[in-house]
């Protein structure tokens, strides 16, 4: 029997580079994201993210490298690949003086395949609004309209940069559920969020970026790995001095401790040991495995300083 033929990537971007003047925003990036798969591009302001997001979108060309959205470049063959792609941007310039349900309907008369208008509106919660002109929405449903028009083709690959900015917590959940229902159904989504529980929530795969390159990738757990665990506890006054343990680096000593280790469990098991010995009372406990929060954090702080 023959081996699976495994799934083309649905975007490939090789050694992507991108200069404004002198400055290099974009620095050799390289990725792929699969049919069915959230990726996930993090980075602090100015790290490059946009800029690589535009040459995916089609609206700039690489300075060097190369990208392919289904196999296609998006700039030189935007019209094999426009039909398949969903943007949101981080802003959109809408008309004010369209309602919703004609914004929707000008944009279907652009693409091959549109949902219906009451079928996009539902899906973004919207449909009580069909009629109120854009300029008197909201700043959150706002964003829902433009989420719409960016799912509005039923495109196979869909770039959200910032997706859920203005949101509150309920509508934020809600574009949640639609990026699954969107992989769930085999398109592909590269996703930009400052929101770190919203990457947490969906990605499958995360590449952090600094200066216009990635510094770290791969699945959260993987990313979490690069950083320690953390061991908080407080001590009373007359405890008796902590054991010396391997693998602990020591942050802050008492009455309030705090360890950094890469070997939590045996770590604790050792801690826990030691007061239930001496009849300690390690108040406030918290051991915290690393997440990928700490990493960006840890990635935020070396970004480089600029120059005066």
């Amino acid at each position: 029997m023959s081996a699976p033929v495994e799934a083309a990537p649905a975007i490939e971007v090789r050694d992507l580079r991108r200069s404004y003047g002198d400055f290099e925003a974009v620095r050799g990036i390289s990725f792929e994201v699969q049919p069915g798969e959230v990726f996930a591009l993090l980075g602090v302001n100015g790290a490059g993210k946009t800029s690589a997001l535009e040459v995916l979108e089609g609206l700039a060309p690489a300075g060097g490298g190369t990208v392919r959205v289904l196999g296609a470049d998006p700039v030189r063959e935007r019209a094999r690949v426009r039909p398949h792609l969903g943007v949101l941007l981080q802003a959109s310039g809408l008309p004010g003086d369209l309602t919703v349900a004609e914004t929707l309907q000008t944009w279907a008369g652009t693409l091959t395949d549109p949902r219906p208008v009451p079928e996009a509106l539902a899906q973004v919660q919207l449909a009580h609004r069909a009629d109120v002109r854009v300029r008197s929405l909201s700043g959150g449903e706002r964003r829902r309209l433009d989420l719409a028009l960016a799912l509005l083709g039923r495109p196979r690959v869909v770039v959200l940069d910032e997706p859920t900015t203005g949101l509150d917590p309920e509508s934020r959940r809600q574009v949640w559920g639609l990026v699954r229902d969107l992989v769930a159904d085999g398109a592909a989504v590269v996703l930009t969020t400052h929101h770190l529980e919203e990457a947490e929530e969906l990605a499958d795969r995360v590449a952090v970026l600094r200066d216009g390159q990635i510094v770290l990738s791969g699945t959260q757990e993987e990313i979490a790995e690069t950083q320690p665990a953390t061991l908080r506890f407080t001590l009373d006054e007359d405890a008796p001095e902590l054991p010396r343990v391997a693998g602990v680096q020591v942050v802050a000593q008492r009455p309030r401790v705090e360890w950094h280790t890469r070997a939590l469990q045996p770590v604790l098991a050792e801690l826990l040991a030691w007061a239930a010995e001496h009849h300690v009372v390690l108040r406030a406990l918290e051991a915290r495995s690393a997440s990928l929060e700490q990493a960006f954090l840890a990635v935020a702080a070396e970004a480089r300083t600029p120059s005066a």
